[in-house]
């Protein structure tokens, strides 16, 4: 099946979906908003103002049975996800899902498998990888610039109190899937292993301390990568000032991110040479770096411009298992009180999901 140059979107949520929708408006020669979904009239109905041409529809069901329409984009609440993107892969659509993708890895299988049948593609959503500072690092390590890992520390520290959790699916295990883990330190864990590689070992420790909520706000974690390097993961959402920081550890360079909580994949990165011997490659490096589009322009051009070439997307639900992979190792070492070892396979306790 050929794809059209200009992609059809249908938006499903209004809330990040706001942010979804002034992505494709940037990119008016690959996609177009034709539809939008909400359980709140007024909500679709100021999401469907944006895009001219624009047209409100009252379910995803409806949604999937539209002959214009190329792309689900779903923005809606944790829970439903896996369920949502095997209607979409059903409906013969692409589907773009925001994070979490599933609830489990057994989800996520299932997934993988109902994507390669239905001849589709899913697009986890992990808009922060396109920063430039982040991108920068990951042209370093692909160069062979950077050498050996050694050690990277990872830092959420961010702030939620009663107003965020007065959203009524927010804060319960059954609804938000999971706390700090799944929902705020995500991001930032992905692209963690988007530099280094997936985890061999973990061992975790989780609470709740800032809110009153079903889930975890706290979160230490040590991790053994199967390159050899270590890691450090700290997430609170109890912190008065709001930072998240990156710190790469490698035999020729070390990187650190700016602190800036919601845009630390961004520039401005420093970039240190561990020798004067070092530098000039790394400069070297740096100097042929080619920007992109950063953020949600930056993964849905990327998107577009796979789909036409037949390249790999810039997510796939295989890395996006990896993530899940690493927040079902998290949650059962804290569970156990041990580390745990990955990969984590089918007899697993935890691969149906840690709820």
């Amino acid at each position: 099946m050929s794809e059209p140059v200009v992609l059809r979107v249908g938006l499903v949520g209004g809330g990040i979906g706001r942010s979804h929708a002034e992505a494709y408006l940037h990119l008016p020669d690959q996609f177009q908003l034709a539809a939008v979904c909400d359980q709140v009239p007024e909500r679709a109905q100021a999401l469907a103002a944006m895009a001219p041409g624009a047209r409100v529809v009252h379910t995803l069901a409806e949604l999937c049975r539209q002959d214009d329409v190329d792309v689900i984009d779903l923005c809606t609440p944790s829970y439903l996800h896996a369920e949502q993107v095997l209607e979409v892969l059903a409906a013969g659509k692409h589907a773009f899902c925001e994070k979490p993708v599933a609830g489990s890895l057994r989800e996520v299988d299932q997934m993988i498998a109902a994507e390669a049948q239905a001849g589709r593609r899913v697009m986890p959503i992990f808009q922060y990888r396109f920063g430039h500072g982040l991108q920068k690092l990951k042209h370093l390590v692909d160069q062979g610039v950077a050498g050996r890992g050694y050690l990277a520390t990872v830092e959420t520290a961010w702030r939620r109190r009663a107003d965020y959790y007065a959203v009524e699916w927010r804060g319960k295990l059954a609804t938000e899937l999971g706390g700090a883990l799944v929902t705020h330190a995500i991001h930032a864990h992905d692209a963690l292993t988007y530099i280094v590689g997936q985890p061999a070992t973990v061992f975790a420790r989780t609470a709740t301390r800032v809110n009153p909520i079903e889930v975890e706000d706290c979160v230490a974690a040590a991790l053994e990568m199967r390159d050899g390097s270590l890691a450090t993961l700290a997430v609170t959402l109890g912190s008065a000032v709001e930072l998240s920081r990156m710190r790469f550890c490698f035999s020729n360079l070390t990187a650190e991110s700016n602190r800036h909580p919601f845009v630390y994949t961004g520039d401005p990165w420093e970039f240190s040479a561990d020798t004067p011997e070092a530098r000039p490659a790394v400069d070297a490096a740096l100097a042929s770096f080619v920007p992109q589009p950063e953020g949600y322009v930056g993964q849905f051009s990327r998107f577009h411009s796979a789909l036409q070439t037949g390249a790999e997307l810039p997510v796939t639900l295989a890395e996006a298992r990896t993530s899940l992979e690493l927040i079902t190792a998290l949650y059962y070492s804290a569970h156990t009180g041990q580390a745990v070892s990955l990969p984590i396979a089918a007899e697993h306790p935890f691969y149906a999901g840690w709820r």
